[in-house]
């Protein structure tokens, strides 16, 4: 049992206020999740040559300044290092590529939670509300974010394990439920190249459609592709840079519900993580459909 959240803001003025509404669904679904919490949001996009590397250093203390200077050196420019305890964001114009390779040669002990032109990712374990708390959520702004409190059921504890996953640049997804088959497609995946970073379930339906859309597959067509590929159960909520998609499995044991207005579109697991939001007696509330996909723009 997990809680999953999204929000949508759809009017450009209140997009200041994403965090503060997000942190109370967030801290609703604890009982549906006390082992570790996560959220992604999506912000201003870049310049099309910058990207974004969201960092987590675990439980040390970690020289920021230091790896800033260390970059300066082996690229000969200066990052921009957004720093919050042991998590930064990394923004530079190099390539994401030698990037990639940099940080792994000389600072294996991070782990690189996101990559994109507009995503950032936090992600620890502890009661979503200390999350939220040690990682400032109520401040964060955006067009929309997902998040997740996880009840561990099927892999350990750790914040590596924790949801939202990412794979690629600009994506990411959150999971009520379990598969079946995850092995299987790891099995299907890895021969492709494709690096997994844990054994959760989860990892595997991420990597799975991230595959399908770098292969051309649209974001609709790939979780078309996951209705005959992933097999469990599942609600599933997944972000890109200009998207919020749900979906439920066949079944739909799963919980969700939408709570839809002029202003924004609230997902979560049960309706009480929507009551707070303004105007909600008033949005047009309903139980998403099974294998039905719902699918919203920025």
């Amino acid at each position: 049992m997990c809680g999953i959240i999204g929000l949508l803001i759809k009017k450009p003025e209140l997009r200041e206020s994403l965090g503060e509404l997000m942190v109370p669904m967030l801290v609703a679904m604890s009982d549906r999740g006390p082992d570790s919490a996560g959220l992604a949001v999506f912000t201003a996009t870049l310049p099309e040559n910058y990207r974004k590397f969201s960092l987590y250093a675990g439980g040390q203390q970690f020289d920021w300044e230091g790896l800033s200077q260390a970059f300066q050196t082996a690229f000969n420019s200066s990052p921009t290092l957004q720093t919050n305890g042991n998590q930064a964001v990394l923004i530079s114009e190099q390539p994401p590529d030698q990037i990639k390779q940099w940080l792994k040669a000389n600072y294996p002990q991070l782990h690189l939670l996101s990559t994109g032109r507009t995503i950032d990712l936090y992600k620890d374990t502890g009661r979503p509300s200390l999350v939220a708390d040690r990682y400032h959520f109520k401040s964060l702004k955006g067009s929309h974010a997902i998040a997740h409190t996880r009840m561990a059921t099927e892999s350990a504890v750790t914040p590596a394990h924790a949801h939202p996953f990412t794979a690629g640049e600009d994506f990411c997804l959150v999971h009520n439920g379990s598969l079946s088959n995850p092995n299987m497609i790891r099995r299907r995946l890895e021969p492709q190249g494709i690096h997994f970073e844990t054994d959760n379930d989860t990892e595997a339906a991420c990597r799975f459609l991230e595959w399908r859309m770098r292969a051309g597959d649209d974001l609709e067509t790939a979780i078309h592709r996951g209705f005959e590929e992933l097999d469990g159960f599942y609600t599933f909520l997944i972000g890109t840079a200009d998207k919020l998609a749900l979906v439920r499995d066949a079944f739909s044991c799963k919980p969700a519900v939408v709570a839809e207005t002029e202003d924004y579109v609230a997902i979560a697991s049960e309706f009480r993580a929507l009551a707070h939001l303004p105007n909600v007696k008033s949005a047009h509330l309903y139980e998403p459909d099974p294998e039905e996909l719902y699918l919203w723009n920025v």
